[in-house]
Parts: structure tokens; sequence; C-alpha cells
């Protein structure tokens, strides 16, 4: 009986947490990360358009290079987090990272199945993934917005209109172009780490 109340009792302190976590702004995303991301994007952009002469014909080396791209800003980002988070967050920090996580997690996942099935069925329209990608990262912000300066939004506006505008434009040559990836990135991250720079996360949040 005493086993089951201790059980129940740290279920409760469990959800006291997380409902904590879950009205408290978040302050682990860093300004100085988010903008060194999207140095990332115009460096792969760069590099691709100098060595990368048709990446529609060789799709493979246009998709890696932004697979590590994306990969290399993940980490990063993760880095600070953990730390932002035990700095800001102290007790809770465990509790909302993986709220951080889980708001982003869904337009990640589809990110990648989108490609896996695009790559496997339909090679012949890859073109779309640069736009689509755009797309459900505007969805993955536009999730994270209650526990972020509201400001974010903007971004999230930013992916989704450059995402649809990208896939307007590809859809005229069918053709993929390392800018059309990366400088909506560029932008993008730029206009996030502005955002996590000059808002104040305790009166730009929304909380509760």
């Amino acid at each position: 009986m005493q086993m089951r109340d201790l059980d129940k009792a740290l279920a409760d302190i469990v959800a006291i947490r997380s409902q904590i976590a879950a009205g408290t702004a978040f302050r682990g995303y860093g300004p100085a990360t988010m903008a060194m991301t999207g140095a990332i994007a115009l460096i792969t952009a760069v590099l691709q358009s100098f060595w990368l002469d048709n990446p529609t014909a060789n799709p493979l080396p246009f998709f890696l290079g932004w697979a590590a791209a994306a990969a290399l800003s993940v980490i990063m980002i993760w880095i600070e987090m953990r730390a932002r988070s035990r700095r800001h967050h102290s007790g809770l920090a465990d509790a909302m990272i993986h709220q951080a996580i889980e708001q982003f997690l869904p337009a990640g996942a589809a990110g990648v199945v989108l490609a896996a099935l695009l790559w496997k069925f339909a090679p012949e329209e890859l073109w779309l993934l640069p736009g689509l990608w755009q797309v459900l990262t505007s969805l993955g912000i536009f999730a994270s917005v209650h526990s972020l300066p509201r400001t974010v939004a903007l971004a999230g506006a930013w992916y989704f209109v450059s995402g649809f505008a990208v896939v307007l434009l590809a859809s005229q040559s069918h053709t993929l172009s390392p800018w059309t990836m990366g400088l909506p990135f560029v932008i993008g991250q730029s206009v996030m780490a502005g955002i996590l720079y000059f808002a104040s996360g305790d009166k730009d949040a929304e909380v509760g």
C-alpha cells in the first residue's frame, strides 16, 4: 500500500513539474547559436553553388550537404539548449527540454519521412523538398510559440511564405538550387536570432 502511495506521489510530482514547464517561457534557445545556424546555411549554399554544377541531375550530394548542415545545426542547438536550460530553468531543465523537443519533433520527423518517400517512390518530384521543408519548419515554430517570445511567429510566417514561394518558383523548371534552400534559412534563422536577442522572455512569451 505504501509503495502504491509513493508511486502516486512521484507521478503527481512529475505531472506538476510538466504543468509548470508548460506555463514557463523557454529560454534554452540562444540568439548567437541561431545566427550561427544561418551562417551554416549560407556557407552550404555558397559551397554547393561552386561545387555542384547540376544538383537536379545529381541530387544525392545536394541533399547530403543539407542533411550535414542540418545535423550540425541541431547538434549546436542541442548543446546550447542543455547549457542554457540548466542555467535558466534549474530543476525544470529536463522538463523544459522535453517540452521543446516534443513541440518540434512532429515537423522534423515529417521532413525526414517525406524526403525518404519522395526519394524512394517519386525521385522526379524531389524539387518539392526545399519548399516543403521550409513549410514544415514554419509549423514547428508555430507549435513552439506558446513557450517562446510571441514574436517568433514572424519567423514562422517567413518560413511559411518562403516555402510556398520556393515551391511555386521551382514548379516552373523542376530544378534544385542551393539558393532556394539556403537563402530562406539564412533570413529565417537571422530573424529568429534577432527575436531571441531583443525579446524579453518574461513579458513577451505566452505564459499560463
